[in-house]
């Protein structure tokens, strides 16, 4: 049924007028059968109602440890190549060097922090840093230097 509010109501107040005119419609939509039915057959269903509480998407994706303890590479040869004994040259390439304050590419060092930095920004935050600072980001990269 269709109400209308009166001037200066809300639809979250009780002063609802009911119109006179509402019935006539719902009962032309019932005949009409224009109303919807509550499930429509071309909607996607929710992935809540497709999938439970629970129960899994069919995928099932495992860690490399889990993968090298399922491969049971202690019975294959020592010889042959597998994940455990591979081995490699060292690469051809540089190490790149990232920024210790932001973790981006850093192509810069600070002479005298020896902190990298990747920007002016940073760079100038650096230089407000405490010595305790300095040596805790050093340390993070295993470069700590100790002063006596």
């Amino acid at each position: 049924m269709a109400h209308i509010y009166q001037k200066g109501s809300s639809p979250y107040s009780k002063e609802m007028v009911a119109a006179p005119f509402s019935v006539g419609i719902e009962q032309e939509l019932l005949e009409a059968d224009i109303l919807l039915p509550s499930i429509l057959p071309f909607k996607q269903l929710q992935m809540s109602e497709k999938y439970p509480k629970g129960h899994s998407r069919g995928r099932h994706w495992k860690h490399l440890k889990q993968i090298l303890q399922a491969e049971n590479y202690h019975l294959y040869p020592a010889d042959e190549p597998n994940y455990l004994n591979v081995e490699s040259p060292p690469s051809m390439y540089s190490a790149k060097k990232y920024c210790d304050i932001t973790g981006f590419v850093a192509p810069y060092t600070d002479p005298r922090t020896k902190l990298r930095y990747a920007n002016i920004d940073v760079f100038k935050r650096i230089r407000y840093l405490s010595h305790d600072n300095i040596q805790g980001y050093l340390g993070l990269r295993n470069a700590a230097v100790v002063l006596k």
